[in-house]
């Protein structure tokens, strides 16, 4: 990031990256600049006040600047500072990224914009400890200069304690002046995720978090856990939202010039809110895609770094185990059971899985397939399959919201898939996994393929589950996302019954040709389920493929949905 001058025309901007040139940009030098015209994802355009003219600048040497006057002390007692930042959120239906200008936040280091001589400073969101030669361990709130963020996964860094210098995984540090530092700041957690995190029994009434406002592009949310008699734990949610000046308010008679300082004078007296801000939610640790920097590119491991610890179930294709990854990470390995599908089908299943990234799918690590049989090394998740959760685990204690939560969850991950083009063809509870927090992703991919057109259709011998396949999937063999959707809302009938049967009573010849008459599953019989969501999968399973709604739909109608006693955001009384 780089350094910035206070300066009577505007903001005079300087970074290390002067001289770097863009096309249809001139060479990026210390400029005058009145405001941001535009965003785009590489570049920024700007109107150059000095120059009265319009330039394209590279996004990743320049900082959104608004006019503020800096290192003045503040009523909260904070240093303001000119050093801004650019912040991504997606939109609800997660397929396109906002670019916009980030709220104004005024850094709790007085001198980090300026006394680090114009270097980048990140700062450790969480500890890591290194898994290579090429990469370095640190601790939580360790800060590191950053030397080459060239890789977006693995940046290298110098650690400004231990002098060492390394890769580190970019999700696991934040710019060190950026709100993202902040132990209460969430920036990619939903409302819901935001309840399940919050309502852990670990935390006390109190805790709270801070995230992105989900229809407010400017705005935040603040969401605490409290306490009611008569109703238990819970969690209440307050929209933060913005001055034209970049301040911030929850209650119009108190007002803030950042989102620091509205945090701290909360936690010391509750102006209003439930309750006082006791302390911030713990952070989940951030989603791994890599075992290691060195295994980014290449992900082809020798079976000897791979410990087979306990079988866990059988799989698609053959079977599945816990096991450690040079007796240190935790994974999942699938072995491909021989004569039942060709290695190099398998290797396709791995290839898929590699490419696309989304914290709703299983992350696939490596494979081993110099031998049989063939081992694919995956992300593991404690909890085992969503089916075998909910009939004989914890899972059946779920209330009716931690089920709506999964519903959610496999909706986001099936959109992500469906903006790819990609169909899963095995959409069922059995291939949903489960971790900490009841956090939910789509695993086997073992049928998925990559599509051109709208459509797949399978070659003349394919199985498939009769009871999840949509009916012109079954009779004509075609498959597209639209027969996806029909088999998520028989994954809802799962889900909502706890992990019943599909069609109890009816074998599969029997399903065919009762789904082909126009049956459709009735409405469960002791288990609750409203008619809202009822009436939603009945759309799933409608017989014409196009009228049955998109999973960003889907998505958004479950994120949004909430039990009818809940209050969307509570108002804070001036």
């Amino acid at each position: 990031m780089g350094r910035a001058h206070s300066s009577e025309k505007g903001w005079t901007l300087g970074s290390q990256g002067a001289g770097m040139a863009a096309p249809n940009c001139s060479a990026y030098r210390a400029t005058c600049i009145s405001h941001v015209c535009h965003y785009y994802p590489t570049f920024v355009l700007l109107y150059i006040k000095s120059d009265n003219k319009v330039e394209l600048r590279p996004k990743t040497y320049l900082t959104s600047v608004k006019l503020y006057p800096a290192y003045k002390k503040n009523e909260a007692g904070f240093t303001t500072c000119p050093s801004l930042e650019t912040r991504y959120t997606g939109e609800p239906n997660n397929r396109a990224v906002t670019r916009r200008p980030a709220d104004i936040v005024r850094t709790r280091n007085p001198g980090a914009c300026i006394s680090n001589g114009g270097r980048r400073v990140v700062k450790a969101l969480c500890a890591y400890t290194a898994r290579a030669e090429s990469d370095i361990s640190f601790r939580k709130g360790d800060r590191m200069e950053v030397l080459s963020d060239a890789e977006p996964d693995w940046w290298r860094v110098l650690h400004l304690s231990t002098r060492r210098e390394g890769l580190v995984p970019a999700n696991f540090v934040a710019e060190e002046s950026s709100v993202e530092c902040e132990d209460w700041f969430f920036p990619h957690v939903s409302r819901k995720e935001a309840d399940k995190l919050l309502l852990a029994e670990i935390n006390p009434r109190g805790t709270f978090l801070v995230r992105p406002a989900e229809h407010n592009p400017h705005g935040f949310s603040l969401s605490v856990k409290d306490w009611e008699e008569g109703r238990g734990y819970h969690v209440k949610h307050y929209k933060i939202k913005p001055l034209d000046n970049g301040g911030f308010y929850i209650a119009t008679n108190q007002t803030f010039p950042s989102l620091p300082a509205l945090v701290m004078s909360y936690t010391k007296n509750a102006l209003g809110l439930c309750h006082v801000l006791a302390r911030p939610c713990p952070k989940p640790e951030p989603q791994m895609w890599d075992l290691g920097p060195e295994l980014r590119d290449k992900w082809e491991i020798p079976r000897t770094q791979i410990q087979l610890i306990k079988k866990l179930g059988q799989g698609n294709f053959g079977e599945v185990y816990y096991g450690k990854w040079c007796n240190n990470i935790e994974v999942a390995v699938k072995t491909l059971r021989e004569g039942t599908m060709s290695k190099q089908a398998f290797l396709q299943e791995a290839a898929i899985m590699k490419k696309f990234r989304h914290k709703r799918l299983v992350a696939l690590y490596a494979v081993c397939s110099q031998q049989e049989p063939v081992y694919i090394v995956q992300e593991y998740m404690c909890k085992g399959s969503l089916l075998e959760f909910l009939r004989n685990g914890e899972g059946k204690a779920l209330h009716f919201e931690d089920l709506v939560y999964v519903a959610a969850q496999v909706a986001s991950g099936m959109e992500y898939l469906e903006s790819k083009l990609l169909i899963h063809r095995d959409l069922a509870a059995r291939n949903v996994l489960i971790g900490e927090n009841n956090v939910a992703k789509i695993c086997d991919f073992g049928l998925a393929r990559v599509i051109e057109d709208n459509e797949y259709c399978p070659k003349q011998g394919s199985r498939f589950p009769v009871k999840w396949t949509a009916p012109e999937a079954i009779i004509y063999g075609r498959f597209s996302i639209k027969s996806d959707v029909w088999s998520y809302g028989i994954l809802l009938m799962e889900l909502f019954t706890y992990g019943q049967i599909p069609y109890p009573g009816l074998h599969g010849k029997e399903v065919i040709e009762q789904v082909e008459r126009g049956y459709r599953m009735p409405k469960p019989v002791g288990h609750y389920l409203p008619d809202d969501i009822y009436r939603l999968m009945l759309q799933c399973w409608d017989a014409i493929p196009e009228k049955r709604p998109t999973f960003e739909f889907l998505n958004h109608y479950f994120e949004s949905f909430t039990v009818t006693s809940e209050i969307p955001y509570r108002e804070v009384q001036d």
